[in-house]
């Protein structure tokens, strides 16, 4: 395992009883930069998934036995069964350590919104195929659980592929790379890795994750060519700049904190009355 990998498996690990965060955010509703329909459409470029290609779909089978032995190692194992979370709450606790800034709603609000449309965005190329190919996954075919089984009633209705945890972890890692390239190479790591715990779970295939990682991509460039997004890309990235300049980051960081110190503060009274 490289340096990255190991170091992404340790930032994980400190992060696995953080909670805190998870009260920040509620559901909410979200202007995409584009609708499913004005989103290209990936059965028209993509391959269908392999189950009749007996080469290829060996090497489906073979990765969704690899999958099982790393359910053996209990590190990986737990940090799969949390990444079968899907939901902006879950990137945003995961991805602020390796961006190297915590992004919330209140403390980033710009960051926050490109990453909220814009992932709920890349989703939405996955629609169409999911729909259309309702590829079977891996543990109905072997009838074997997942690391999730409460989850698998719900996955058994929706399609295989491509994968649309992938998208997400992978479209979030494309996103906040570009307003932090420094820190793309463990961006990318994390991006990665949720997009392989799908296999390690037993929810998705390997072609589904590969097909995942190319969706997201897809759909990343077609957000580019969004004025809106283009808009907004410029904001986080400003806003970005002015919380870890270090001329300015100490003062907007003590801002950030009064900010939401005050929201828990009005949360509590809230509850209270």
């Amino acid at each position: 395992m490289n340096n990255i990998r190991k170091w992404m498996l340790a930032a994980i690990l400190v992060l696995c009883g953080a909670t805190s965060l998870s009260a920040q955010y509620v559901r909410e509703p979200v202007n995409a930069y584009f609708t499913t329909g004005e989103m290209p459409d990936l059965r028209n470029f993509l391959p269908a998934p392999p189950d009749s290609i007996i080469n290829k779909f060996t090497y489906d089978v073979s990765q969704y036995m690899w999958g099982k032995t790393m359910r053996k190692d209990p590190v990986r194992a737990e940090i799969a069964r949390r990444d079968a979370e899907y939901s902006l709450r879950y990137i945003i606790q995961e991805f602020s350590e390796p961006f190297g800034l915590e992004i919330s709603r209140e403390g980033t609000p710009e960051i926050y919104r490109l990453l909220r449309e814009g992932t709920a965005t890349c989703d939405s190329i996955c629609t169409l195929p999911k729909n259309y190919y309702m590829r079977r996954r891996p543990f109905m075919v072997f009838n074997e659980h997942t690391l999730t089984p409460d989850s698998e009633a719900s996955l058994s209705r929706n399609g295989s592929y491509p994968s649309g945890h992938t998208i997400l972890g992978w479209s979030a890692a494309l996103l906040l790379m570009e307003i932090n390239p420094a820190k793309a190479d463990t961006l990318l790591a994390r991006g990665y890795m949720y997009g392989e715990s799908r296999v390690i779970v037993g929810a998705h295939w390997q072609s589904d994750v590969d097909a995942g990682y190319l969706a997201a991509s897809v759909a990343y460039a077609k957000l580019h060519t969004s004025d809106r997004f283009l808009e907004q890309m410029a904001k986080a990235k400003e806003e970005f700049k002015r919380l870890t300049d270090p001329v300015v980051a100490e003062p907007q960081r003590r801002s950030a904190r009064s900010v939401r110190r005050a929201a828990r503060a009005s949360r509590q009274q809230t509850r209270a009355n």
